[in-house]
């Protein structure tokens, strides 16, 4: 998983917006990470064909979307590899 699709599933655990998505990702990584709309907009079209997120509704002309049950899952692997990347690389540097 890249980076940039962890943060967007992580921003999904609340419900969110494209622009708030974009907005969380940047606070998050202290503007390291700065997603540009059609970045987010084609990650989120593909984890929504994928069933990792799904529109829950729409205001002002904005979709909302969260996380489904199986993004949950996929983020918390993805959180265990990480965690495994650490103490592994801790254990050597």
């Amino acid at each position: 998983m890249t980076e940039t699709a962890f943060y967007i599933l992580l921003s999904l655990v609340t419900p969110r917006h494209g622009y708030a998505i974009i907005e969380n990702v940047s606070k998050m990584t202290k503007k390291r990470i700065v997603l540009g709309p059609g970045t987010i907009y084609g990650s989120l079209s593909k984890m929504k064909k994928d069933g990792l997120i799904e529109p829950v509704k729409e205001e002002n002309n904005r979709k909302i979307y969260q996380i489904t049950e199986l993004g949950l899952l996929i983020l918390k692997m993805e959180k265990d590899r990480i965690k495994e990347l650490y103490k592994n690389s801790k254990e050597v540097l």
